[in-house]
């Protein structure tokens, strides 16, 4: 029997991920790898979604990642590293409300390996969120 593609591993001997919203290992065994360059609140002609709305912001950058992986050929399944990136002007009370949105994106079951930084701000003026990922996507 052949090993699963992808990997998803949380050792026991490590701090328990927050919440199970990320895995600590992502073990890619085979397929194509994919790295996405971040997203942002914006729609294809430049303007800003939610300006000032993070919740419609995080749907945006989801929703901009969704076609992203999908132009590689693959699904949202496929990613197994994201990196976010949080303006500091975010109310660190508003971060949870994330989660609803990344769990209808994202296969909760094998949650991707991520990583969480609070940056001063991000490239352009109204953007409160951008977030890179890599996927191996099944050959």
């Amino acid at each position: 029997m052949s090993k699963p593609s992808k990997e998803f591993i949380s050792p026991k001997t490590l701090i328990a991920p927050a919440a199970a919203v990320y895995s600590h290992i992502a073990k890619v065994n085979r397929g194509t790898i994919v790295y996405i360059s971040g997203q942002v609140p914006s729609d294809a002609s430049g303007k800003i979604i939610g300006e000032g709305h993070f919740e419609a912001q995080v749907e945006q950058v989801f929703a901009n990642l969704k076609i992203a992986v999908e132009a590689a050929g693959g699904v949202m399944a496929d990613i197994v590293k994201l990196n976010y990136f949080l303006a500091a002007e975010v109310d660190q009370a508003d971060v949870p409300k994330m989660r609803p949105i990344r769990d209808r994106y994202l296969n909760v079951a094998k949650p991707p390996a991520s990583t969480f930084v609070v940056v001063s701000r991000l490239m352009r003026p109204g953007w409160l969120i951008e977030i890179e990922a890599v996927a191996a996507i099944d050959d």
